[in-house]
């Protein structure tokens, strides 16, 4: 009889253990718990980043429900995910929004990796910019900054997105089958190129705030500042995506605030955030006009603020929730 026992727990345990290591392998790093208030977790990163990790910070309302809506926010440059959350705090808690936002190592995602999506493979091109002393701006030169396509969609950091809501969504059992977006600064870059990359997500507003430069509609250009080298393209479903270009008024040629990306190319779409902001607007209106597309961008601009991710912040949660 014990010995019976003995194999039948022995069996169990082997079973467990195949169970776990088979979990292990396909979800989150250790226990992913969100619980009420703020906290963050872990998961593995995409294609190309098995071995690295991003950290999700989040917070989740008193009075969450099932119903409640998901907004996942985009850091800046600084990769700074938990403060960009702590933005957002008293919105999730007036109108029970569950709050993420992701953070992405610099020593994992690079510049190309980051800000460009990983559409740009990894390579030196450090020799390629200068900083320009006592300002924030940057010069590339053109010449040196040679980028490096990379193909495989799956290694980009957009299907990230998707991934972190299904996650979340399934541990948190909400019902809602869709999220909203926020970045600014360098988050600004990545959602408005997310939308151009990967138009079939399940994001549903998406406000690219006070992107310091933009990948335009262009079939004449290459990436990063154009898309002519740029393959799983549909711009027509692209442009039927909620994006907003949410911008500071102020965010403007006195701003000296963030990094400013200075080069020949880039300098044709504006001399500062705001014109360039404007330019990408009115760039993928004509081209969706031109092709007979519908185009669902908006174009807003925030009075009386510059380059400022809590007051943008601020403004973005009156225009997502407030008369919702």
């Amino acid at each position: 009889m014990k010995k019976n026992v003995f194999l039948i727990s022995t069996t169990l345990i082997l079973v467990c253990s195949c169970f776990i290591n088979l979990f292990a392998q396909n979800s989150p790093i250790g226990i992913m718990k969100i619980i009420e208030g703020s906290g963050s977790f872990q998961i593995t990163g995409g294609a190309g980043h098995e071995n690295d990790t991003i950290t999700v910070y989040y917070h989740k309302p008193k009075n969450f429900t099932p119903k409640s809506k998901v907004l996942m926010i985009i850091p800046g440059s600084g990769r700074n995910g938990d403060s960009y959350r702590d933005s957002w705090i008293k919105t999730s808690e007036k109108h029970s929004v569950l709050i993420l936002s992701p953070a992405y190592a610099k020593k994992d995602y690079s510049y190309l990796g980051y800000h460009l999506g990983g559409i740009a493979k990894d390579r030196d091109i450090k020799n390629a910019f200068t900083f320009v002393k006592n300002s924030n701006q940057v010069i590339m030169d053109e010449e040196k900054a040679i980028f490096e396509y990379n193909d495989d969609a799956r290694q980009w950091i957009y299907p990230d997105f998707d991934r972190i809501f299904n996650l979340v969504k399934n541990r948190v059992k909400s019902q809602q089958k869709k999220y909203d977006m926020f970045g600014h600064s360098a988050g600004g870059q990545i959602l408005h190129r997310f939308v151009l990359m990967h138009p079939n997500s399940k994001a549903d507003r998406i406000l690219a705030s006070n992107a310091g430069s933009y990948t335009l509609p262009d079939m004449e250009t290459n990436y990063p500042c154009g898309i002519k080298n740029v393959n799983h393209l549909d711009l027509k479903k692209a442009f039927k995506k909620r994006l907003v270009l949410f911008l500071g008024e102020l965010d403007n040629a006195n701003e000296n605030g963030g990094i400013l990306l200075r080069s020949i190319t880039t300098d044709k779409q504006g001399l500062h955030r705001l014109a360039r902001g404007k330019y990408f607007y009115q760039y993928g209106l004509k081209i969706s006009k031109d092709h007979k597309n519908k185009f669902n961008w908006t174009l807003k601009v925030i009075p009386n603020v510059g380059h400022n991710q809590r007051k943008m912040a601020k403004a973005a949660a009156v225009y997502l929730y407030e008369n919702d």
